[in-house]
């Protein structure tokens, strides 16, 4: 499988909402994960820490709106384009955020993500 088809058939499955299922089908066992954020989660090594981290965003926003645009290659990478609005569950404040995903490609499988916003 090529960089191409992994990115447009992990995006597919995002934009369907089967967020779960692309990262189930897709990630590597080893995937790291880097938010630019500080705190537990800035920072997950493993499929299991980064199906931890989704589950923990999920559990603490109520979703309106998300949206994704891509993906756009370069090598053995890819980016998408992500637009939230959100509740944040703790504050009930409500965000509208633009976010882009870097993910590396190695061996059929997403090896790194790296979130810019």
């Amino acid at each position: 499988m090529t960089t191409q088809e992994l990115a447009n058939a992990f995006v597919a499955l995002l934009k369907e909402g089967k967020h779960e299922q692309g990262a189930a089908t897709y990630n590597a066992d080893d995937i790291a994960s880097y938010e630019n954020m500080p705190g537990p989660m800035a920072e997950c090594h493993g499929k299991q820490a980064v199906k931890g981290k989704g589950e923990w965003w999920t559990a603490g926003h109520e979703v309106h709106e998300f949206t994704t645009a891509g993906p756009y290659l370069n090598g053995d990478q890819f980016a998408v384009h992500f637009y939230f609005d959100v509740t944040v569950k703790d504050s009930g404040e409500r965000r509208k955020m633009h976010e882009i995903g870097l993910y590396t490609v190695k061996g059929d499988k997403i090896v790194e993500e790296r979130f810019f916003y």
